[in-house]
């Protein structure tokens, strides 16, 4: 299904289409895409390909930050369904993020973006810890931001951290980059008849269960009116154009 044009909010009207339309956006990815083709761990082509990805869209203007999760590494939930003590599980994923929020850390920094980590847990000597007008300027100054190890509490996942930090940094746009073009009616690698939403509310997600991320996220989200942009990651240059309202995804807002 095609897209239809999309439609921005007022404020955004007046971006052309060889801008951003928006100007400030966190980028949330899962630690599975950094896998590439591998069945675990990193992949040192894929993670350059993505650091290529939010340069270009630095170029254009906008200020981003990033959450990454750490599937790739160690999933805290999985841990805790093999009998392991849930908060001891979660601590290990967030530290699992802090491993892939160092390693986009330097792909970028390989490119000549300037980058920040700050983590949700203390370790000064790797990185700085999150304090958000420390974080604020850094975007200001045109620096990438990339926000580890969750919401430093367990129990909340990394899709939870980025609508809590996407709200915190007042983002006007989380841009969640996945394997898949955008939200469908059911999985598309496994049912051939799901349908994609072009548009699509932040209740019918919690309703239908569409599984765009959780419910906690999903209703944070539309508590600070922050819309959520599903597409692939998986296509070398995709995060630029969805930002200017091209390509393929689909919209979660109320608006």
């Amino acid at each position: 299904m095609a897209n239809a044009p999309l439609q921005l909010k007022e404020k955004d009207m007046k971006k052309t289409s060889s801008k951003a339309a928006y100007d400030r956006v966190l980028l949330k990815i899962s630690g599975e895409v950094l896998m590439g083709k591998n069945e675990f761990g990193i992949d040192p082509a894929t993670v350059a390909r993505v650091a290529n990805d939010v340069k270009e869209a630095v170029e254009l203007g906008v200020q981003v930050c990033i959450v990454v999760g750490a599937g790739n590494i160690f999933r805290g939930v999985s841990g805790a369904s093999s009998g392991m003590d849930r908060t001891t599980a979660d601590h290990m994923g967030m530290l699992g993020i802090v491993i892939n929020a160092l390693c986009l850390q330097n792909a970028l920094e390989s490119v000549g973006v300037d980058t920040r980590v700050q983590s949700g847990i203390r370790m000064d000597e790797i990185c700085e810890p999150y304090i958000r007008r420390r974080a604020i300027r850094h975007m200001d100054k045109g620096r990438v931001v990339i926000f580890a190890a969750g919401t430093g509490n367990p129990y909340f996942t990394s899709d939870t951290a980025a609508a809590l930090r996407a709200s915190e940094m007042n983002c006007d746009l989380i841009a969640k980059g996945t394997k898949v073009d955008g939200v469908y009616t059911a999985d598309p690698m496994i049912d051939k008849e799901a349908k994609k939403y072009e548009r699509v509310s932040y209740l019918d997600v919690l309703t239908k269960d569409l599984r765009v991320m959780d419910a906690t996220a999903i209703s944070l989200a539309r508590e600070n009116e922050i819309p959520i942009m599903v597409f692939s990651i998986r296509e070398p240059g995709n995060f630029k154009k969805v930002i200017k309202g091209d390509g393929d995804f689909t919209l979660v807002t109320d608006s």
